[in-house]
């Protein structure tokens, strides 16, 4: 397995790839994402665009298997800046984790730890943030289509240093696999504080 360390532009030859990966994995509950080449193109352009962007590839013989995405949160829609600035806290504060998503079969190796701790590393050495944060969707504990064997990642998200913070919450619209249109979907933060 190599692991791959990317910024800005040079993620851009790579986007084909991410979107395939993002399409296949967010298909899964709890996201059931119903997405398109086309916007996945679009949202994977703003970290190429983003000089402080990182993404973290796992390759297997050259496949991408895995990925994992950050950047200021300056950088990121509107609808994830706007729980800060609610509660006047600087979003220039933050750097923001995207997505980490593993095929099924590379599961379980470490990746999601050795994901997590390339961002927060990458986040501290640009010396400009004092927290990282994601958020994740939230859906109700009973849902038709959550897999009998489905378990959250809060555990995981907790022994990483993540708290959880319901009090920053937003929404952010797509098409989940049952729908006809995009519909909005309630999404909370997690955040670490980063070592000074």
């Amino acid at each position: 397995m190599e692991i791959r360390l990317l910024h800005g532009a040079a993620i851009a030859p790579y986007i084909d790839d991410l979107a395939r990966l993002r399409l296949t994995v967010f298909r899964e509950f709890p996201y059931l994402y119903d997405g398109t080449p086309e916007y996945e193109a679009d949202y994977l352009a703003t970290y190429a665009r983003s000089g402080r962007s990182l993404v973290v590839l796992a390759l297997d013989d050259g496949k991408v298997v895995g990925a994992s995405t950050g950047l200021p949160l300056v950088d990121v829609a509107p609808e994830f800046q706007q729980p800060f600035l609610a509660q006047g806290r600087d979003p220039a504060s933050v750097y923001y984790f995207g997505e980490s998503v593993v095929l099924p079969e590379y599961r379980g190796q470490g990746l999601g730890v050795r994901f997590f701790i390339e961002r927060e590393s990458y986040a501290h050495k640009l010396a400009e943030f004092d927290y990282c944060a994601f958020c994740a969707v939230e859906r109700p504990g009973v849902h038709p289509r959550r897999p009998a064997d489905y378990k959250p990642l809060h555990g995981f998200w907790r022994n990483r240093g993540f708290l959880h913070d319901p009090s920053l919450r937003t929404s952010y619209a797509w098409r989940d696999l049952d729908e006809q249109e995009s519909s909005d979907k309630l999404m909370s933060f997690w955040l670490k504080e980063l070592p000074i």
